[in-house]
């Protein structure tokens, strides 16, 4: 192995930076593949690290997905070349040196395991490591709250009508008790400079088929990520229409999306199969939708299709041209089942937050002092 200079990278300047990032990475959204972004910035590849179930649930709690689904889930995402199935919790040298990494790269959030040990001392200590900024406003904390708050009677009217959920669901996140920097929600801000990040900016081929689908696309999930890999073999550019969140609780009911629309955008061009998208896409395939975007194929997935406004079929105008085909990814995971493991282990998560919280509290005050001792110094 190359001989690291003090920053981790090797002496050799022709040499390929690897990039090491791990985690539990449960329930992957846009925050986890803004981070692996960044990471991959400051290197050439980037290999991810994913804990199994058992180290996962001993540490932090049970997580929603099961380790294969969470190791597909990363293969999926744009930036990441490389997967470590059943990486070590804490973080050594050792796992660095084997797959041949220059560097450590994490949020700038606390991760600790059962015994309040910082996993990435190790690396911190050797000087491996280095900071990307946490994407604000999103967490798998934050999400499972949301998710809870479908058992709730939170559509209030009146004066009540804007009040914040301050029972049951107190300890994700989602009120003012939720005081971490880290576990706490915080509101997300969208911006385009956040989009062309996440964006190919590449447009199609004269010669390319363009597929497109539609859909909500809420809690991005394996589901989700076998019908893209599905469709994608239809053509050679692939196209997704989101659908605005009124039209979404329109055919979904109840509290969905979970996710906005802007947070769909961004948890959708984050995958591999992905090119472009279509912010607030029509509900019904539209003849100037067809034309505009020189779509050969308009599918869809096994899952339910609602009629729009006035009993229309919304998939009519495609069929019509004979540009329409229904695929089967052979993954049936839907967002409710999703929402449903939630519901059934409420009680597990919303002690797992909880204690999250609390360690992250203490680390926090204890960094806080540290600061203030160094500066008076």
């Amino acid at each position: 192995m190359a001989n690291r200079n003090e920053n981790g990278h090797s002496g050799n300047a022709d040499k390929e930076v690897r990039v090491w990032c791990d985690g539990c990475y449960d329930m992957v959204h846009f925050g986890h593949a803004n981070s692996l972004r960044q990471a991959k910035a400051l290197g050439h590849k980037l290999v991810v690290g994913i804990h199994n179930d058992e180290d996962i649930t001993k540490n932090k709690g049970p997580p929603v997905f099961t380790q294969e689904e969470r190791y597909k889930m990363v293969r999926g995402i744009k930036w990441v070349d490389e997967v470590v199935e059943d990486a070590p919790y804490v973080t050594t040298l050792e796992t660095l040196d084997k797959y041949d990494c220059d560097f450590c790269v994490h949020g700038d959030d606390i991760t600790l395991t059962a015994d309040g040990v910082d996993t990435y001392h190790l690396v911190k200590k050797a000087q491996r490591y280095k900071e990307v900024s946490r994407t604000a406003g999103v967490s798998t904390t934050d999400l499972v709250g949301r998710m809870l708050l479908l058992t709730k009677n939170h559509f209030k009217q009146g004066d009540k009508e804007y009040e914040v959920e301050k029972d049951g669901s107190s300890q994700l996140g989602q009120d003012h008790t939720a005081r971490s920097p880290w576990t706490g929600c915080s509101q997300f801000l969208p911006t385009t400079q956040k989009i062309i990040q996440f964006s190919d900016g590449k447009a199609p081929k004269p010669t390319d088929r363009i597929v497109y689908v539609a859909g909500a696309f809420d809690l991005f999930h394996v589901g989700h990520l076998d019908f893209l890999e599905k469709a994608k073999e239809y053509g050679d550019y692939l196209i997704v229409g989101l659908h605005t969140d009124p039209v979404v609780n329109q055919y979904k009911g109840g509290n969905y999306p979970i996710m906005n629309l802007h947070e769909r955008v961004l948890s959708v061009l984050a995958c591999k199969y992905v090119n472009e998208v279509v912010i607030g896409a029509p509900y019904s395939v539209t003849a100037d939708l067809m034309e505009h975007f020189n779509v050969g194929l308009v599918c869809h997935g096994q899952t339910h299709i609602a009629l729009d406004v006035g009993n229309i079929d919304p998939y009519a105008i495609p069929k019509q041209m004979g540009k329409f085909m229904l695929i089967d990814s052979g993954n049936t995971i839907t967002t409710e089942d999703i929402v449903e493991r939630i519901i059934r282990h409420r009680l597990e998560f919303e002690q797992r937050n909880k204690k999250k919280e609390k360690k992250e509290i203490e680390v926090y005050e204890a960094m806080q002092k540290v600061k203030l001792a160094q500066k008076s110094g």
